[in-house]
């Protein structure tokens, strides 16, 4: 379906959360009409906004897609740089881990207020229509056909010239793909679940240090504190639902604080703590793959309908964000959507499938890698050899979070540089032991020399062949 005049096709986008309404806004820049639905009443005047509020990262691919569509500045200006993640330990001593190098930064921003600022830049084109409390009700992308349930009970239909979902993690546009022929689909609800608490404001400040993306790892579970504008943070923990079972009491959950995250007590306030631990149960978290992304020429999936991922690498909205610039890019290139659409879905699936997986990992990393004295020792090697070779050895988080090398890319790349920087730690390894062995039998007395190659083949020479006397 050739595109090159734009204002005569029109774009039907399902679902106004953060990637529908930036995927408005690149489709309207390009001249296409573009009709937007979304389930719930408009949040910009809605009295009470329901849905996910864990406190988002916005980084580098995220603020290339804004760039795009010209709202980097006003977006930027509205988050909170966070430098370096701030580890609690168990008895309230802290230590920092940077993110990058010193002028790489993460932003803290609010979700809804995101979404506000998306859907009134949408508006803003004449070419783009919003339309709120529309439930898609039917679908049929053969036809381009989709009839909606509006505010009061009616029934809506429209056609249209390409259909875009991105109607989040349970997607109703995409259970018409079911239907198609060797569609791959899985999800996976993780054990643990989440719950949210505030570190209310001190003195109309921040009642921490608030360039940090603070976090209390304690190896099967953690909790992490990102800051607001209004100089509140918000908590998260992430625990397994079992875990969570086990505090049924106030009393209990202040003494589980107490004992696993004693500093964030004060902060927070004991008899909030009890309160707020008790307004919601323990949120679920999912993570979904499929393949393929599309319907032909005539239906595309984005965001979280396309590739819903656990929030533990930031990537949920960064990832979303780059699906609508990418498809952007591709329409620059060839302006057809029947080659448009199956190559996004051909580039987009790998990269989605590596990020969830990416996800995954970095759970662990938070929870518990984060402990290890190894895992320091790794950050700074990765550091040095970024600073000496720095086109050859980048860190994965780096490659993830400050860069849009592809996301399959990534783990390959970072696949590689374990294997390297692991042998050369073994080569250096063993020349210091062996150097030290060789000291010791030239310049020790032979008594003394031989014991102590006996104790070291035994214990931390591991990879010392056995010697002999």
């Amino acid at each position: 379906m050739d595109i090159a005049d734009n204002r005569t096709k029109k774009i039907s986008i399902v679902g106004g959360g953060l990637v529908g309404s930036l995927n408005a806004c690149f489709f309207a820049k390009k001249g296409f009409q573009v009709d937007l639905y979304e389930a719930r009443e408009d949040i910009r005047t809605a009295k009470f906004v329901s849905g996910r509020s864990i406190n988002l990262a916005l980084s580098y691919r995220g603020i290339q897609a804004l760039k795009a569509v010209g709202l980097e500045d006003k977006i930027v200006a509205q988050g909170i740089p966070m430098r370096a993640r701030m580890i609690h330990s168990p008895t309230g001593n802290k230590s920092t881990i940077p993110y990058g190098k010193h002028h790489q930064c993460i932003l803290s921003v609010d979700r809804s207020s995101l979404n506000k600022e998306l859907l009134t830049a949408a508006e803003k084109y004449s070419n783009a229509k919003l339309h709120f409390e529309h439930k898609l009700h039917a679908c049929n992308a053969d036809s381009g056909t989709l009839a909606f349930l509006g505010k009061e009970g009616d029934l809506i239909q429209t056609n249209c010239d390409l259909i875009v979902g991105c109607d989040g993690a349970f997607s109703v546009v995409r259970k018409q793909f079911f239907r198609k022929s060797r569609f791959n689909y899985s999800h996976v609800y993780i054990p643990h679940g989440y719950k949210e608490l505030t570190i209310p404001s001190k003195n109309g400040e921040f009642a921490m240090e608030h360039n940090y993306l603070h976090i209390w790892p304690r190896n099967t579970f953690m909790m992490i504190a990102l800051p607001n504008l209004d100089k509140t943070f918000t908590c998260t923990l992430f625990m397994p639902f079992e875990d969570f079972e086990k505090l049924s009491a106030g009393d209990q959950v202040l003494d589980f604080f107490k004992q696993y995250f004693p500093d964030s007590i004060e902060l927070i306030g004991e008899c909030k703590l009890k309160e707020d631990f008790f307004l919601l149960p323990a949120q679920a978290m999912i993570s979904i793959k499929c393949s393929s992304f599309c319907l032909d020429s005539k239906c595309v999936l984005m965001g979280d309908a396309a590739h819903a991922v656990v929030p533990f690498y930031g990537q949920g909205m960064n990832a979303g964000f780059e699906d609508c610039l990418l498809f952007s890019e591709i329409m620059d290139q060839y302006h057809d959507f029947g080659i448009c659409v199956p190559e996004f879905s051909r580039l987009r699936v790998i990269d989605a499938h590596a990020i969830s997986d990416l996800a995954m990992y970095n759970y662990k990393e938070m929870r518990a890698h984060v402990n290890s004295k190894w895992f320091i020792f790794r950050k700074h090697v990765d550091n040095i050899l970024n600073t000496l070779m720095p086109s050859t050895f980048v860190p994965l988080y780096s490659m993830v979070t400050f860069s849009r090398l592809r996301y399959h890319e990534v783990v390959q790349r970072w696949k590689w540089q374990n294997k390297v920087i692991n042998f050369g730690l073994v080569v250096v390894g063993s020349t210091v032991a062996f150097s030290a062995t060789f000291f010791i039998v030239k310049y020790l007395p032979y008594n003394i020399c031989r014991e102590n190659v006996r104790q070291w083949t035994k214990t931390g020479c591991f990879f010392l062949p056995k010697l002999h006397f």
